[in-house]
């Protein structure tokens, strides 16, 4: 089991700090949340059941990108993911060059996971439509792919369109690891067709298997060999509650040991010698 630090859920000024502790404790990612801007009414929330947004309209966002190259500089080893960006919201051109920018900058650690975004008012915002969201996605996906693995690219779509283009440098790593967020269809579709993981946003642990399997039939059906990797945030209370999650296919926990903020170095270190280093 691969254990990762849960960002988004930690007072910002110990994110470098917190991030060095993971590097030295044997974590092997840190995950940072994303947004591009929080309208000041918003409705709904991105967890089920919640009938309010989870977090106030004046909370801090950082540019995720530039925060991550920040860490890079900071670290050597662990990963580096977002969790996640709303690269509907972006042109693909923007979305591809900061995503390659951190791969290469950081030796070939981004972890670059990506959500169709559940906030209609940043839609609104920004400009965009959100019901149709969905094929925007899809299609920024399809660029960025091309944008760091292509020469040249040309293209004439729904959302986008331009003569040919270069892009240089690519991301070092090829493929760059695509983490598809979400729990509808076309996440799960997304995540077995060109995705390199998936993280669930709404599952309970006995919801995990059937998406998983769900997952594989669309892989399988796709032609493409091996395995989505399947990243999660679920409670750690015991060594069994580790193994019980490995025997259901994930392969990555992303966890946020503390209850609150000035305890979480001291709680980190207590999470890696209990299940990381014994």
């Amino acid at each position: 089991m691969k254990f990762g630090i849960m960002m988004g859920r930690l007072n910002v000024g110990l994110w470098i700090a917190a991030t060095e502790a993971a590097e030295r404790l044997g974590f092997e990612s840190v995950w940072l949340p994303e947004h591009l801007v929080f309208p000041v009414v918003m409705k709904g929330s991105p967890i089920k059941g919640d009938e309010h947004p989870p977090i106030p309209p004046a909370t801090p966002v950082y540019d995720v990108f530039a925060y991550l190259a920040l860490l890079a500089g900071k670290t050597s080893r662990i990963r580096l993911g977002t969790h996640v960006y709303n690269i509907g919201l972006r042109h693909p051109f923007v979305s591809a060059r900061a995503a390659a920018t951190v791969d290469i900058l950081s030796g070939g650690r981004l972890e670059f996971g990506i959500g169709a975004s559940w906030l209609k008012e940043e839609w609104d915002a920004a400009e965009l439509d959100f019901d149709s969201r969905g094929r925007r996605v899809d299609e920024a996906l399809a660029l960025c792919r091309r944008l760091w693995t292509e020469p040249q690219i040309e293209h004439r779509g729904e959302f986008f369109k331009f003569d040919a283009v270069a892009f240089e440098p690519k991301p070092k790593q090829q493929p760059l690891p695509l983490i598809i967020g979400g729990d509808g269809p076309a996440a799960l579709r997304r995540a077995a067709t060109i995705g390199d993981g998936w993280i669930p946003m709404n599952h309970s642990f006995e919801q995990l298997p059937a998406s998983i399997r769900r997952i594989a039939e669309l892989r399988t059906a796709a032609s493409r060999p091996g395995r989505t990797e399947i990243t999660t945030a679920l409670p750690v209370n015991s060594k069994d509650d580790v193994k019980r999650y490995a025997d259901a296919g994930i392969d990555r926990l992303i966890v946020a040991p503390w209850k609150s903020s000035k305890e979480a170095l001291d709680a980190m270190k207590r999470f890696a010698e209990a299940y990381i280093t014994s």
